[in-house]
């Protein structure tokens, strides 16, 4: 079995993180597919091992919390009835946890928009912090009882409920309603009130859409594996907290939040995977 170069590891990953599919990364690398998704699997899962291990007692003062959706296998009106009801088929909500000020995304979770799922999420994200925060989410219910089990009462915690008109005719399949206000809602703890929002992870779920084929709106490059999506959303977060440049901040938000001493590259992702096979073959 032929193995990939350093050089031909870091072109493909190149490629995935700013938004190609998996078929265009073929198409523009000249790399087999079954290739493209091997090297996709290895990246995911170093990606998740090393960032699980080094954001931990993160020093945020902030935390916003939203969930973004998409869909793995088929759209959930199309799903089969033997796998109805089967997590990785229809409907998939990313958790994503992220610091305001440093821009850090903290912590994140691939799976339902469920009570359980919340408890999952919220816990993880109180693990990985090293002091009190303010935290801010939307107006899920989940969240209430999820935050209350993870944090107690060491935290200070907000929600912040939008509110939306009626849908514009025409427009309904592709532009969510206009937000015509939004209510704060204190839930523990004295939240300020200036620091209640969650426009900070909303953009961040931009971010996912353009730098991930599978999340594109109206997309036909959405995962036909749940472990694959898995696998994407986390090289997008090694990507985005290690390697890429943050314009307002000029550093990295690894750097920012003082995890990171320097701006990493791709070369430095693929050199763990080597890393780890060398490992392996010892």
């Amino acid at each position: 079995m032929n193995k990939l170069t350093t050089e031909k590891r870091v072109q493909v990953l190149k490629v995935l993180v700013e938004g190609n599919s998996i078929r265009s990364t073929v198409r523009i690398t000249g790399v087999a597919k079954n290739t493209v998704v091997k090297l996709l699997v290895d990246a995911g899962i170093i990606c998740t091992e090393y960032q699980d291990k080094i954001l931990r007692n993160l020093t945020c003062k902030k935390i916003q919390c939203d969930e973004i959706w998409a869909f793995c296998y088929a759209k959930q009106k199309n799903i089969p009835d033997d796998k109805q009801g089967q997590f990785g088929f229809g409907d998939v909500w990313t958790w994503v946890a992220i610091d305001p000020e440093t821009k850090l995304v903290a912590s994140w979770l691939v799976g339902l928009r469920n009570a359980e799922w919340a408890k999952v999420f919220m816990k993880d994200v109180a693990g990985r912090l090293a002091n009190r925060v303010q935290l801010t989410t939307d107006g899920l219910k989940a969240y209430l009882e999820a935050v209350d089990e993870s944090f107690g009462a060491d935290v200070d915690y907000a929600m912040l409920v939008k509110l939306y008109g009626a849908e514009t005719a025409g427009q309904a399949r592709y532009s969510p309603p206009k937000c015509i206000g939004c209510r704060r809602r204190k839930v523990n703890g004295k939240p300020k009130r200036e620091n209640i929002s969650t426009s900070i992870v909303e953009r961040q779920n931009l971010t996912m859409r353009m730098n991930m084929r599978r999340f594109t709106r109206l997309t036909n490059g959405f995962s036909k594996k749940i472990e694959n999506l898995e696998h994407a959303v986390a090289l997008h977060f090694m990507y985005y907290n290690f390697v890429r440049q943050h314009r307002s901040l000029r550093v990295s938000p690894a750097m920012e939040a003082g995890v990171a001493d320097r701006l990493w590259n791709i070369e430095d992702i693929v050199k763990l995977i080597e890393e780890k096979e060398a490992k392996k073959s010892n």
